[in-house]
């Protein structure tokens, strides 16, 4: 894993140092080809049997080699959790299948016609027609979509229930707009997705019910995973602070010291940014044991609603905590660099980038209340997997 680690870090940093417009092509054959994708399946089912805290020991090592490839594979992982919970429901074996062979599995969920963000009504619609079921729909924030070989999509039946199917990627009526435009996680693909008249045949149909991106049961893994990425993110900003100041030849004649790796000020610095990375894997790792019960138990005997409240609520703890540090992390990184850190080819205004996207995703402002309303009056954390 090391390995395959330091090469997709390599491939990242050369796609940087060529403008980084490029998506993570190379990256993404490595996880193919390595299977990293299943490592979360059991081993009798072709996967590597990580544990919770394992796998999201992963995720922040992967997106501290390249942030981008790990937002990508986000829906395929939660899928992963969703096709193992018991009762598993049919249709299962043939995605597991896939998955063990070193399938990627994205997804679309969000539509930027949805006025409720996290509720059920979508305007994408599965119709039952005379040549069979044909889906109808435009979607948005699509992470992964066009990178993965196939795609959950959650739509409307013809009676307006919530529904899903799993289709190829690439089949006939399926657009990848590619049209995503953030500050950061530039190259993840998280634009729009059209679905023009597209055939889903009658086995693809993954119907919804307590399940990820419906209601809470298993949400909590969606939201810590998020926030594992932002805490790969700033070990790289650790190591990118340390060589910064290690590399700096000069300083001014007004400095506590003469050399900028003996600077007390610099130092300081450094320091604040290396134990604010510390503190984000320590958090993210502390709630990945809470999930990590919630998980044995959707996989043994079914989805344990309190457990699942547990999990929500200590995802939630974790976002709150380390948003405002690691934004200041980010931006602390120049004052340990001074004026030639701000260059364009030094790309390390990308660690602020990320992290402000990755924030942006279902703000800490509410998430902040809501936990303030659980301590204070004892209330019920909100049933959607967006909490």
């Amino acid at each position: 894993m090391p390995d395959v680690l330091a090469e997709i870090a390599a491939d990242f940093h050369a796609r940087l140092a060529d403008g980084g417009t490029e998506p993570p092509l190379r990256g993404l054959k490595l996880v193919r080809d390595h299977r990293l994708g299943a490592v979360r399946l059991a081993r009798d089912l072709g996967g590597a049997g990580y544990t919770l805290t394992e796998f999201f020991d992963h995720v922040i090592a992967l997106a501290a080699a390249d942030p981008d490839l790990a937002h990508i594979l986000r829906i395929h992982y939660s899928l992963v959790e969703e096709l193992q919970v018991t009762p598993t429901r049919p249709g299962s074996d043939r995605w597991i299948g896939i998955v063990a062979e070193g399938g990627l599995i994205g997804g679309t969920n969000t539509e930027l016609s949805q006025k409720s963000v996290g509720g059920n009504n979508r305007d994408t619609r599965l119709a039952a027609t005379e040549g069979g079921l044909r889906l109808r729909g435009r979607k948005f924030y699509s992470t992964g979509a066009q990178f993965s070989d196939y795609l959950r999509v959650t739509a409307q039946d013809d009676d307006g229930a919530p529904t899903a199917v799993v289709i190829p990627a690439d089949r006939a009526g399926v657009e990848h707009a590619d049209d995503w435009d953030g500050i950061g996680q530039r190259q993840t693909g998280s634009g729009t997705t059209i679905f023009e008249d597209v055939v889903v045949e009658a086995d693809e149909v993954f119907p919804l019910g307590a399940t990820i991106g419906v209601d809470r049961p298993r949400g909590a893994f969606l939201q810590l995973y998020l926030h594992a990425v932002a805490a790969g993110i700033l070990r790289a900003l650790a190591a990118d602070a340390a060589a910064l100041v290690r590399g700096r030849s000069r300083t001014f004649t007004f400095a506590a010291a003469d050399q900028p790796t003996a600077d007390p000020q610099l130092l300081a610095i450094v320091g604040e940014i290396d134990a604010v990375a510390y503190a984000a894997q320590a958090l993210v790792r502390s709630a990945a044991a809470e999930l990590g019960a919630a998980a044995d138990a959707a996989y043994s005997t079914g989805i344990d609603t309190e457990l699942e409240k547990r999990s929500s609520i200590a995802a939630a703890r974790v976002k709150v905590a380390i948003e405002e540090p690691a934004l200041r992390a980010a931006s602390r990184i120049f004052d340990a660099g001074g004026a030639s850190a701000i260059q364009a080819s030094a790309v390390l205004d990308r660690h602020w980038r990320n992290l402000r996207t990755l924030f942006s995703h279902n703000p800490a402002v509410y998430k902040a209340r809501i936990l303030g309303d659980i301590a204070v009056n004892g209330v019920e954390p909100p049933d959607t997997s967006f909490f």
